[in-house]
């Protein structure tokens, strides 16, 4: 509804693969804002800035982050959201993670609350755990922009089922137990992958993830991650994702531990590993 061909779009990556690939497919010129790992996977604004060309149309960006886990400082916030302002681009804000924050980290404020050529995307599938009912929302002060959007829907999916709207609306009305149950579940589980990563610290490098269920610890000593990922699933039933899958080499894998089954699928991956070791 925003881009032509020729725009250039500045994304943070890795990442969900539409947030870079429809403004691709439109035409644009694309640039990638990747975090810094040896720094808790830290997206620098700095970095940030220094990708804006005088055609930048779009800012996209993700916090919680998808695959990372990393959930921006409100101090970087605020830098991103004045590059946005003087450069005069538009800022999408994938916040599909939200409301996952855990113990201590600071939610960030929907963009489209701080700044008003931004779009907050949210929906129901990530933090309230209903992905099935496939209802989701852009929030923004651009009339026009909305509009545009509007459009554009009713030529594409024109509308959502009404009992999946009736459905998301008794979940938005139980908001705080959901996120709360929710938020309980992940930080158990993220303490028995801390533990399980430091019992295997020759296998996983782990960076903690500050919101959403997954995370992207490095392989240590595979030399694939493509190729561990394959004998997981085939010899221990553990899907795991490879980086490759990302476009991001082929040293990491993203784990989610959004499940209360958390701990016993931890404890077949290291009987698996214990195989493996004892295999040579």
């Amino acid at each position: 509804a925003l881009l032509e061909p020729g725009d250039h779009v500045v994304c943070s990556f890795p990442g969900y693969q539409s947030l870079y690939e429809v403004a691709r497919s439109i035409g644009c010129e694309l640039s990638f804002w990747e975090p810094l790992e040896d720094d808790g996977w830290r997206f620098d604004p700095a970095e940030l800035a220094g990708l804006i060309r005088a055609n930048t149309r779009l800012m996209v960006v993700n916090f919680p982050h998808n695959p990372t886990g990393y959930l921006a400082s409100t101090e970087d916030f605020e830098a991103i959201v004045d590059i946005a302002g003087r450069s005069g681009a538009y800022l999408l804000s994938d916040e599909m993670y939200r409301g996952l924050e855990f113990a201590g980290q600071d939610r960030l404020p929907p963009s489209c609350t701080v700044y008003e050529r931004a779009v907050s995307l949210s929906g129901l599938s990530k933090a309230y755990g209903l992905p099935g009912l496939r209802i989701g929302w852009l929030a923004m002060n651009d009339r026009n922009l909305l509009a545009k959007i509007m459009s554009l829907k009713d030529y594409t999916t024109i509308c959502n089922s009404a009992p999946g709207e009736i459905l998301a609306i008794m979940a938005l009305r139980q908001q705080e137990a959901i996120l709360k149950t929710q938020q309980a579940r992940l930080e158990r589980n993220l303490a028995h992958l801390s533990d399980f990563v430091t019992s295997y610290d020759r296998i996983l490098k782990l960076n903690q993830p500050g919101g959403g269920s997954i995370c992207f610890p490095r392989l240590i000593g595979a030399e694939s991650a493509a190729e561990f990922c394959e004998k997981l699933i085939h010899e221990a039933g553990i899907l795991l994702l490879p980086s490759e899958q990302f476009h991001y080499g082929d040293q990491h894998v993203r784990i989610g531990f959004g499940r209360d089954d958390f701990p016993e699928v931890l404890d077949q991956f290291g009987e698996y590993l214990a195989r493996v070791k004892r295999n040579g």
